[in-house]
């Protein structure tokens, strides 16, 4: 199949920013990466998004954009549209040289035992902007099909696994705000599933005790000790008893396990929760992986890595180690996935969101005011072509 060049745009569930990437791929076993580049909310953008979150929690209907969710769109889709053309403009790029842009946009609610799952951001508002056609709302085909939603990328993962030629048993965690594994295994169905609370519970902690966003380089956790017992009253969560396929919503889990322990000891003992939290889900994959790559946010934490390699089974590392992106990898998993919708191949699987058979996801806007652009939809396509909504 015939190369695309595609910017891949990730916001996710840390609100720390925008992350862009340039790939150039067919959609499927051709990986080649160009720079990338990172644009940081302000603290204004992300007060704004939390209270967007708050006011998300009472949606039904995944289309509305009552009070501050439509300002946050808006500042959304223009965070994201700075981003790109600085890109652009730091790397010599232009618009007549994209085929298509990936944008996730900023997920405010994922509910999918509802068929709710809500992403902010204006599609057919940033294809005008940027000139270049823009595939969106990659998960609502999905859900509306009956599955989880998410993860999304981990037709990317498995890409990636195979371009670097390797074999065997192969798992990637991804640690945003919420964690995600994908499972590789030579002649086994692709797996994946949300795996746990990610940075989301640490990143909470650190703004309501300290008013920092994050716990940077995993400072406040190397300073105090895991409480085995709040930590086992977080494992008690009724979530890792499922098995795969499965996703959370960003507020699945709380701080109240944590409430009485000192700012160090809540940190670490959320750091050590998030490690722990996949040994259940190891346990239940066909077999156990033979090495786990890190990637994300929580990657940069040494803390948490400390803890991955002393409380798993398996041999860790991170995407970095590898010669991958680790910060850039879910905007160049979007790129490639936008390449996917652009030629109606399917983005989501049986084993990695539950849905029914591989279906295609996303929407595809024009850059051209009354264009063709496929439409929200509530229900799954019959069929996707190139150009239609997928």
């Amino acid at each position: 199949m015939a190369l695309c060049r595609a910017i891949g745009l990730m916001s996710g569930t840390s609100m720390d920013g925008v992350d862009v990437a340039l790939v150039e791929t067919d959609g499927e076993a051709e990986l080649a990466f160009g720079p990338t580049g990172f644009l940081p909310y302000g603290d204004a953008d992300r007060a704004l998004l939390r209270a967007a979150l708050a006011e998300a929690a009472g949606l039904e209907d995944r289309l509305a954009r009552p009070g501050r969710l439509a300002t946050a769109e808006r500042m959304v889709t223009d965070r994201h549209a700075e981003c790109v053309e600085i890109f652009w403009r730091d790397n010599g790029l232009e618009a007549a040289s994209i085929d298509v842009v990936g944008f996730h946009g900023q997920t405010v609610l994922h509910r999918p035992k509802q068929h709710l799952t809500v992403q902010i951001g204006d599609g057919p508002g940033l294809a005008r902007r940027l000139g270049v056609g823009v595939a969106y709302d990659f998960r609502a085909a999905d859900v509306a099909a009956g599955g989880e939603g998410a993860p999304i990328v981990p037709v990317f993962h498995r890409a990636l696994v195979v371009a670097a030629g390797m074999r065997g048993q192969v798992a990637l965690l991804n640690i945003g705000g919420v964690a995600n594994l994908t499972y590789i295994d030579d002649g086994v169905e692709l797996i994946a599933c949300d795996a746990g609370p990610g940075n989301a519970l640490i990143d909470d902690l650190m703004l309501a005790r300290t008013g920092a966003p994050i716990d940077r380089h995993g400072q406040t956790a190397a300073r105090g000790r895991v409480n085995d017992a709040a930590l086992a009253r977080l494992l008690a969560h009724p979530f890792f008893e499922l098995h795969p396929p499965k996703s959370l919503d960003r507020n699945a889990f709380s701080l109240n396990a944590i409430s009485d322990l000192l700012t160090e000891d809540a940190a670490a003992t959320l750091t050590a929760f998030t490690a722990a939290s996949l040994a259940p889900l190891l346990a239940r994959l066909p077999k156990p992986p033979q090495v786990l790559i890190v990637c994300g946010g929580g990657a940069r934490n040494p803390i948490l890595v400390r803890e991955l390699v002393t409380r798993l089974p398996c041999k860790v590392t991170t995407a970095d180690a590898l010669g991958w992106s680790g910060d850039a990898l879910e905007a160049q998993a979007f790129a490639f996935l936008a390449v996917r919708a652009l030629k109606g191949l399917p983005i989501t699987f049986p084993k990695t969101t539950g849905v029914a058979a591989p279906l295609a996801g996303g929407v595809l806007a024009s850059p051209r005011p009354g264009g063709p652009e496929g439409p929200r939809s509530e229900a799954p396509p019959d069929r996707a072509p190139s150009g239609a909504q997928t």
